[in-house]
Protein backbone atom coordinates (compact mmCIF):
# COMPACT_ATOMS: atom_id res chain seq x y z
CA UNK A 1 0.00 0.00 0.00
CA UNK A 2 2.74 2.46 1.01
CA UNK A 3 5.83 0.57 -0.17
CA UNK A 4 6.83 2.66 -3.21
CA UNK A 5 8.68 5.88 -2.48
CA UNK A 6 7.01 9.10 -3.53
CA UNK A 7 9.00 11.60 -5.62
CA UNK A 8 9.27 13.74 -2.48
CA UNK A 9 10.88 10.89 -0.54
CA UNK A 10 13.15 10.04 -3.46
CA UNK A 11 14.40 13.61 -3.32
CA UNK A 12 14.84 13.33 0.46
CA UNK A 13 17.02 10.23 0.11
CA UNK A 14 19.64 12.56 -1.40
CA UNK A 15 19.74 14.37 1.97
CA UNK A 16 19.70 11.52 4.48
CA UNK A 17 23.09 12.57 5.87
CA UNK A 18 21.54 15.88 7.01
CA UNK A 19 18.10 14.58 7.94
CA UNK A 20 19.48 11.73 10.07
CA UNK A 21 21.83 13.77 12.27
CA UNK A 22 19.17 13.83 14.99
CA UNK A 23 15.96 11.87 15.68
CA UNK A 24 13.42 14.03 13.87
CA UNK A 25 9.73 14.32 14.56
CA UNK A 26 8.17 13.53 11.16
CA UNK A 27 4.61 14.54 10.28
CA UNK A 28 2.36 15.66 7.44
CA UNK A 29 1.60 13.88 4.17
CA UNK A 30 3.15 10.51 5.00
CA UNK A 31 2.69 8.08 2.10
CA UNK A 32 5.59 5.63 2.13
CA UNK A 33 8.42 3.98 4.08
CA UNK A 34 10.45 7.17 4.52
CA UNK A 35 10.62 6.73 8.34
CA UNK A 36 12.40 3.38 7.94
CA UNK A 37 14.95 4.98 5.57
CA UNK A 38 15.66 7.66 8.17
CA UNK A 39 16.03 4.95 10.83
CA UNK A 40 18.51 3.04 8.65
CA UNK A 41 20.61 6.17 8.13
CA UNK A 42 20.67 7.36 11.76
CA UNK A 43 18.56 7.69 14.91
CA UNK A 44 15.03 6.36 14.42
CA UNK A 45 12.53 9.18 13.87
CA UNK A 46 9.41 9.79 15.88
CA UNK A 47 6.37 9.79 13.59
CA UNK A 48 3.08 11.63 14.13
CA UNK A 49 0.19 11.12 11.73
CA UNK A 50 -3.46 12.13 11.50
CA UNK A 51 -4.03 9.26 9.01
CA UNK A 52 -5.33 6.09 10.67
CA UNK A 53 -4.56 3.93 7.63
CA UNK A 54 -0.92 5.00 7.63
CA UNK A 55 -0.73 4.55 11.41
CA UNK A 56 -1.95 0.97 11.15
CA UNK A 57 0.38 0.17 8.27
CA UNK A 58 3.45 1.46 10.12
CA UNK A 59 2.47 -0.44 13.25
CA UNK A 60 2.21 -3.60 11.15
CA UNK A 61 5.69 -2.82 9.78
CA UNK A 62 7.02 -2.73 13.33
CA UNK A 63 7.56 1.03 13.68
CA UNK A 64 7.47 1.51 17.43
CA UNK A 65 7.47 5.28 17.78
CA UNK A 66 4.37 6.34 15.87
CA UNK A 67 1.40 8.33 17.15
CA UNK A 68 -2.08 8.86 15.73
CA UNK A 69 -4.22 11.77 16.84
CA UNK A 70 -4.82 15.50 16.56
CA UNK A 71 -1.41 16.48 17.97
CA UNK A 72 1.77 14.70 19.09
CA UNK A 73 2.31 13.79 22.72
CA UNK A 74 4.00 16.57 24.73
CA UNK A 75 7.56 15.25 24.82
CA UNK A 76 10.65 16.99 23.53
CA UNK A 77 11.72 16.51 19.91
CA UNK A 78 15.20 17.21 18.49
CA UNK A 79 13.94 18.57 15.16
CA UNK A 80 11.00 18.53 12.77
CA UNK A 81 10.41 17.30 9.22
CA UNK A 82 7.03 18.39 7.84
CA UNK A 83 5.90 16.73 4.63
CA UNK A 84 3.68 19.35 3.06
CA UNK A 85 -0.01 18.40 3.32
CA UNK A 86 -2.53 19.22 0.62
CA UNK A 87 -4.05 22.15 2.54
CA UNK A 88 -1.87 25.09 3.57
CA UNK A 89 -4.09 25.59 6.63
CA UNK A 90 -3.23 22.07 7.76
CA UNK A 91 0.48 22.84 7.39
CA UNK A 92 0.04 25.89 9.63
CA UNK A 93 -1.82 23.69 12.13
CA UNK A 94 0.88 21.01 12.16
CA UNK A 95 3.65 23.56 12.67
CA UNK A 96 1.73 25.08 15.58
CA UNK A 97 1.20 21.61 17.08
CA UNK A 98 4.77 20.33 16.65
CA UNK A 99 7.14 23.29 16.98
CA UNK A 100 6.41 23.85 20.71
CA UNK A 101 8.11 20.48 21.30
CA UNK A 102 11.43 21.82 19.94
CA UNK A 103 14.12 23.85 21.67
CA UNK A 104 15.58 27.06 20.26
CA UNK A 105 18.14 26.25 17.57
CA UNK A 106 16.48 22.97 16.56
CA UNK A 107 16.43 22.19 12.82
CA UNK A 108 13.15 22.47 10.94
CA UNK A 109 12.64 20.98 7.48
CA UNK A 110 9.68 21.23 5.09
CA UNK A 111 9.52 19.03 2.00
CA UNK A 112 6.85 18.54 -0.62
CA UNK A 113 5.70 18.41 -4.21
CA UNK A 114 6.28 21.65 -6.09
CA UNK A 115 2.63 21.59 -7.18
CA UNK A 116 1.47 20.84 -3.65
CA UNK A 117 2.20 24.14 -1.95
CA UNK A 118 5.73 23.54 -0.70
CA UNK A 119 6.86 26.83 -2.27
CA UNK A 120 4.98 28.54 0.56
CA UNK A 121 7.42 27.03 3.09
CA UNK A 122 9.37 30.31 3.65
CA UNK A 123 6.14 32.13 4.45
CA UNK A 124 4.94 29.31 6.71
CA UNK A 125 8.22 29.30 8.65
CA UNK A 126 8.68 33.08 8.81
CA UNK A 127 6.93 33.47 12.21
CA UNK A 128 9.28 30.92 13.76
CA UNK A 129 12.60 31.04 11.88
CA UNK A 130 14.89 33.97 11.06
CA UNK A 131 16.38 32.43 7.93
CA UNK A 132 14.94 29.78 5.58
CA UNK A 133 17.10 28.10 2.94
CA UNK A 134 16.14 25.94 -0.02
CA UNK A 135 18.30 22.89 0.52
CA UNK A 136 17.40 20.76 -2.50
CA UNK A 137 15.11 20.45 -5.50
CA UNK A 138 14.63 17.32 -7.60
CA UNK A 139 11.86 15.08 -8.96
CA UNK A 140 9.56 18.13 -8.99
CA UNK A 141 9.93 18.34 -5.23
CA UNK A 142 11.73 20.73 -2.88
CA UNK A 143 13.29 20.67 0.58
CA UNK A 144 13.59 23.76 2.80
CA UNK A 145 15.76 24.02 5.90
CA UNK A 146 15.59 26.46 8.81
CA UNK A 147 16.48 26.83 12.47
CA UNK A 148 13.90 27.56 15.15
CA UNK A 149 14.59 31.03 16.56
CA UNK A 150 11.19 32.14 17.92
CA UNK A 151 9.61 29.69 20.34
CA UNK A 152 5.88 29.34 19.58
CA UNK A 153 3.09 29.50 22.13
CA UNK A 154 1.88 26.22 23.62
CA UNK A 155 -0.50 24.44 21.29
CA UNK A 156 -4.23 24.64 22.03
CA UNK A 157 -6.57 22.64 19.79
CA UNK A 158 -9.51 24.93 20.57
CA UNK A 159 -7.71 27.83 18.85
CA UNK A 160 -7.94 25.98 15.52
CA UNK A 161 -11.64 25.11 15.51
CA UNK A 162 -13.63 27.11 12.97
CA UNK A 163 -17.41 27.33 12.91
CA UNK A 164 -20.19 28.13 10.49
CA UNK A 165 -23.98 27.94 10.82
CA UNK A 166 -26.11 25.50 8.86
CA UNK A 167 -29.22 27.60 8.95
CA UNK A 168 -31.63 25.15 7.32
CA UNK A 169 -30.86 22.57 10.00
CA UNK A 170 -30.32 25.08 12.84
CA UNK A 171 -26.89 23.59 13.44
CA UNK A 172 -23.43 24.93 14.23
CA UNK A 173 -20.77 23.04 12.25
CA UNK A 174 -17.26 22.83 13.72
CA UNK A 175 -14.19 22.05 11.65
CA UNK A 176 -10.41 21.79 11.79
CA UNK A 177 -7.84 22.61 9.06
CA UNK A 178 -7.83 20.28 6.09
CA UNK A 179 -11.17 18.66 6.96
CA UNK A 180 -13.75 18.32 4.17
CA UNK A 181 -16.61 20.85 4.39
CA UNK A 182 -14.47 22.95 6.74
CA UNK A 183 -15.84 26.32 5.62
CA UNK A 184 -19.31 25.60 4.23
CA UNK A 185 -21.69 22.82 3.31
CA UNK A 186 -20.52 21.41 -0.01
CA UNK A 187 -23.07 21.07 -2.79
CA UNK A 188 -22.82 17.27 -2.92
CA UNK A 189 -23.68 16.86 0.75
CA UNK A 190 -26.43 19.45 0.38
CA UNK A 191 -28.04 17.40 -2.40
CA UNK A 192 -27.65 14.22 -0.35
CA UNK A 193 -29.37 15.74 2.69
CA UNK A 194 -32.12 17.20 0.52
CA UNK A 195 -32.76 13.80 -1.05
CA UNK A 196 -32.84 11.58 2.05
CA UNK A 197 -36.42 11.29 3.29
CA UNK A 198 -36.59 9.32 6.53
CA UNK A 199 -34.20 7.09 8.42
CA UNK A 200 -34.50 4.87 11.44
CA UNK A 201 -32.50 2.27 13.28
CA UNK A 202 -28.72 1.98 13.23
CA UNK A 203 -27.07 4.37 10.76
CA UNK A 204 -23.41 4.64 9.68
CA UNK A 205 -21.95 7.94 8.43
CA UNK A 206 -19.01 6.71 6.34
CA UNK A 207 -16.26 9.33 5.97
CA UNK A 208 -17.88 11.73 8.43
CA UNK A 209 -15.64 14.77 7.82
CA UNK A 210 -16.78 17.71 9.94
CA UNK A 211 -19.94 15.86 10.95
CA UNK A 212 -22.30 17.81 8.69
CA UNK A 213 -24.22 14.81 7.38
CA UNK A 214 -24.36 12.93 10.67
CA UNK A 215 -25.45 15.94 12.73
CA UNK A 216 -28.11 16.90 10.16
CA UNK A 217 -29.55 13.39 10.08
CA UNK A 218 -29.59 13.15 13.88
CA UNK A 219 -31.32 16.51 14.14
CA UNK A 220 -34.07 15.27 11.83
CA UNK A 221 -34.28 11.73 13.20
CA UNK A 222 -33.35 11.88 16.92
CA UNK A 223 -34.45 8.29 17.53
CA UNK A 224 -31.88 6.75 15.20
CA UNK A 225 -28.54 5.40 16.46
CA UNK A 226 -25.60 6.97 14.65
CA UNK A 227 -22.00 5.88 14.19
CA UNK A 228 -19.46 8.13 12.44
CA UNK A 229 -16.20 6.86 10.99
CA UNK A 230 -13.22 8.42 9.21
CA UNK A 231 -9.50 7.73 8.80
CA UNK A 232 -8.53 11.33 9.63
CA UNK A 233 -8.03 12.29 13.27
CA UNK A 234 -8.88 15.95 12.61
CA UNK A 235 -12.15 14.95 10.93
CA UNK A 236 -13.06 12.71 13.86
CA UNK A 237 -12.37 15.49 16.35
CA UNK A 238 -14.35 17.96 14.23
CA UNK A 239 -17.31 15.55 14.17
CA UNK A 240 -17.15 15.04 17.93
CA UNK A 241 -17.11 18.80 18.46
CA UNK A 242 -19.97 19.41 16.01
CA UNK A 243 -22.09 16.80 17.75
CA UNK A 244 -21.24 18.06 21.24
CA UNK A 245 -21.96 21.73 20.46
CA UNK A 246 -25.34 20.76 19.02
CA UNK A 247 -26.15 18.45 21.96
CA UNK A 248 -26.28 15.39 19.76
CA UNK A 249 -24.88 11.96 20.54
CA UNK A 250 -23.16 9.43 18.30
CA UNK A 251 -20.30 6.95 18.41
CA UNK A 252 -17.31 8.47 16.57
CA UNK A 253 -14.22 6.38 15.85
CA UNK A 254 -11.37 5.74 13.43
CA UNK A 255 -11.82 3.06 10.80
CA UNK A 256 -9.93 2.14 7.65
CA UNK A 257 -12.90 1.63 5.38
CA UNK A 258 -15.24 -0.73 7.25
CA UNK A 259 -12.39 -2.63 8.93
CA UNK A 260 -13.08 -1.37 12.45
CA UNK A 261 -16.88 -1.53 12.12
CA UNK A 262 -18.81 -4.33 13.82
CA UNK A 263 -22.38 -5.51 13.38
CA UNK A 264 -24.90 -4.51 10.75
CA UNK A 265 -26.76 -1.31 9.95
CA UNK A 266 -30.14 -0.23 8.67
CA UNK A 267 -28.48 2.45 6.55
CA UNK A 268 -24.99 3.45 5.40
CA UNK A 269 -24.86 7.10 4.29
CA UNK A 270 -21.81 8.64 2.67
CA UNK A 271 -20.27 11.41 0.64
CA UNK A 272 -17.19 9.28 0.02
CA UNK A 273 -13.70 10.71 -0.44
CA UNK A 274 -11.93 10.36 -3.75
CA UNK A 275 -8.76 12.34 -3.10
CA UNK A 276 -5.74 11.27 -1.07
CA UNK A 277 -2.96 13.81 -0.87
CA UNK A 278 -2.47 15.24 -4.35
CA UNK A 279 -3.80 12.16 -6.14
CA UNK A 280 -7.23 10.99 -7.16
CA UNK A 281 -7.97 7.94 -5.06
CA UNK A 282 -10.96 5.61 -5.47
CA UNK A 283 -9.86 2.52 -3.56
CA UNK A 284 -11.71 3.33 -0.32
CA UNK A 285 -15.04 3.92 -2.07
CA UNK A 286 -14.66 0.93 -4.37
CA UNK A 287 -14.00 -1.28 -1.33
CA UNK A 288 -17.06 0.19 0.40
CA UNK A 289 -19.31 -0.48 -2.58
CA UNK A 290 -18.13 -4.07 -2.88
CA UNK A 291 -18.57 -4.90 0.81
CA UNK A 292 -21.39 -2.62 2.06
CA UNK A 293 -24.09 -5.26 1.56
CA UNK A 294 -22.36 -7.46 4.14
CA UNK A 295 -22.80 -4.69 6.73
CA UNK A 296 -26.50 -4.06 6.07
CA UNK A 297 -29.51 -5.70 7.69
CA UNK A 298 -32.16 -7.20 5.37
CA UNK A 299 -33.96 -4.27 3.75
CA UNK A 300 -31.13 -1.94 4.69
CA UNK A 301 -29.83 0.64 2.24
CA UNK A 302 -26.63 2.23 1.03
CA UNK A 303 -27.14 5.87 0.00
CA UNK A 304 -24.30 7.94 -1.41
CA UNK A 305 -23.56 11.08 -3.38
CA UNK A 306 -20.88 11.02 -6.05
CA UNK A 307 -19.58 13.09 -8.92
CA UNK A 308 -21.72 12.22 -11.92
CA UNK A 309 -18.72 11.10 -14.02
CA UNK A 310 -17.62 8.37 -11.59
CA UNK A 311 -18.47 4.78 -12.61
CA UNK A 312 -20.08 3.87 -9.29
CA UNK A 313 -23.45 2.54 -10.58
CA UNK A 314 -21.69 -0.41 -12.23
CA UNK A 315 -19.87 -1.25 -9.00
CA UNK A 316 -23.08 -0.94 -6.97
CA UNK A 317 -24.98 -3.17 -9.40
CA UNK A 318 -22.21 -5.75 -9.25
CA UNK A 319 -22.48 -5.88 -5.45
CA UNK A 320 -26.22 -5.40 -4.91
CA UNK A 321 -27.72 -6.47 -8.23
CA UNK A 322 -29.33 -3.07 -8.77
CA UNK A 323 -28.74 0.67 -8.35
CA UNK A 324 -31.31 3.49 -8.15
CA UNK A 325 -30.58 7.10 -9.01
CA UNK A 326 -32.59 9.17 -6.53
CA UNK A 327 -31.50 12.63 -7.68
CA UNK A 328 -29.12 14.25 -10.14
CA UNK A 329 -27.65 17.63 -10.99
CA UNK A 330 -25.12 18.52 -13.64
CA UNK A 331 -22.32 17.60 -11.24
CA UNK A 332 -23.67 15.10 -8.68
CA UNK A 333 -25.89 12.04 -8.48
CA UNK A 334 -27.48 10.35 -5.47
CA UNK A 335 -27.45 6.55 -5.64
CA UNK A 336 -29.28 4.02 -3.50
CA UNK A 337 -29.11 0.24 -3.24
CA UNK A 338 -31.06 -1.99 -0.89
CA UNK A 339 -30.05 -5.31 0.47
Amino acid sequence: MFEALTPVSEMLTRNLDILSRQPLLVCGLLEDRLPSLLAEAGPAPRVFTTDFRYFQWQQDQGLADIEFGTSPAPRTAAGLLLLMPKAKAEAEYLLAACLPLLAAGAPVFIAGDNKGGVKSAPKLLAPYCAQINKLDSARRASLYQAELTTLPAPFALADWISRYPLAEEQLQICALPGVFSAAHLDSGSRLLLKTIASLKGRVLDFGCGAGVIGASLLKRHPDMTLECIDINALALEASRTTLAENRLEAKVYASDGLSQVSGKFNHIITNPPFHAGLRTFYHTTETLLSSAADYLLPGGSLILVANAFLPYPELIEKSFGHCETLAATGKFKIYRARR
